[in-house]
């Protein structure tokens, strides 16, 4: 009996030592005071560029919104996924059932830590993986264009997500390896003014590398193939390849994508279609400068074969 005693106070306290160091782990950072302190105070008015570059409306206003119903943003949009079904939240500046009563500094938190105003890991289905790369006063200028939208009450549905999933503690370990605020790509001293401002727009705001990216079993995008087209989060497809080896665009020049971007039309004049309807309507609102340097960046980035499994030809019959 003394040797079971034994083992058992010691299998304790292993299972006490590995739950402590979990615990150490998994604790939700927030951003250090210089962060902080370079969020400045924010202009809603550039916070509209911000706005639609990441596409706010389309995850947090009520589907096909047009017009002035865009800007309500009650959230309720649901992701269907291999993990469970997540729901965007209400991000109106409604104090009890949106982000009214966050401060900036929330904001902040929740842009590019990924923690919630109560300290809780957010759920990367909220795209913070790639805002980690936004600048500081690009998120306080989205945060003061926010401020300007109108209230909507009512709060979204939970998500609904099985075990393992629903412990959210368990996302610090995801975010140890998949949250970074450096550079997917990186480039020469001397790289075009403009192609580095792509790629702030791309991978940070515009977030492109949550849908064209492929990602791993844990459900992080895999930045070895950065870009190179992804099976579909939801139902079937995939998500084209659009680095310069993408079989779709490899023959675009920059003008082709910019006018793409601005259009929804290709060179060979066919026309957006599917989830990308939103993202060329939220791009079309951008300024030509802005669809300019993404195409520049798209075109010097390096090229990748196709990140998802090659279409099987259906049977005969």
């Amino acid at each position: 009996m003394a040797v079971f005693r034994k083992l058992a106070v010691a299998a304790l306290a292993l299972g006490g030592a590995g739950a402590a160091i979990f615990w150490w782990l998994t604790v939700p950072q927030r951003l250090a005071p210089e962060t902080l302190a370079a969020l400045g105070t924010g202009d809603a008015s550039r916070g509209q560029r911000i706005f639609d570059a990441g596409g706010c409306a389309s995850c947090h206003a009520q589907p096909k919104s047009e017009g002035d119903a865009r800007l309500k943003l009650a959230g309720g949009v649901e992701l269907k996924t291999q993990f469970g079904t997540f729901v965007a939240p209400n991000i109106s500046s409604d104090a009890a059932d949106g982000i009214g009563a966050w401060s900036l500094q929330d904001f902040a938190n929740a842009m590019l830590k990924g923690v919630s105003r109560d300290g809780q890991h957010l759920y990367p289905a909220f795209p913070y993986a790639s805002y980690a790369r936004m600048k500081p006063s690009d998120v306080a200028d989205l945060y003061a264009f926010l401020k300007t939208l109108p209230a909507v009450e009512g709060r979204a549905p939970d998500h609904e997500l099985g075990f393992p999933f629903n412990i959210r503690r368990g996302l610090g370990l995801w975010k140890q390896l998949y949250l970074s605020n450096e550079p997917v790509v990186a480039f020469a001293e001397g790289t075009p003014e403009n192609v580095l401002h792509g790629r702030d727009l791309v991978e940070g705001a515009g977030h492109c590398g949550e849908c064209h990216t492929p990602r791993s079993l844990a459900g992080g995008t895999e930045k070895g193939q950065w870009l190179a087209g992804a099976t579909a989060a939801e139902g079937d497809g995939v998500v084209p390849n659009i680095t310069p080896e993408g079989k779709d665009i490899s023959g675009w020049s920059e003008g082709d994508i910019t006018g793409y971007l601005e259009t929804g039309f290709t060179p060979e004049f066919d026309s957006v279609g599917g989830t990308m309807v939103e993202v060329q309507k939220n791009m079309a609102r951008l300024t030509a400068a802005d669809r300019e340097a993404i195409a520049a960046y798209l075109k010097a980035i390096p090229p990748r074969a196709n990140g998802y499994p090659a279409q099987q030809p259906k049977p005969a019959g």
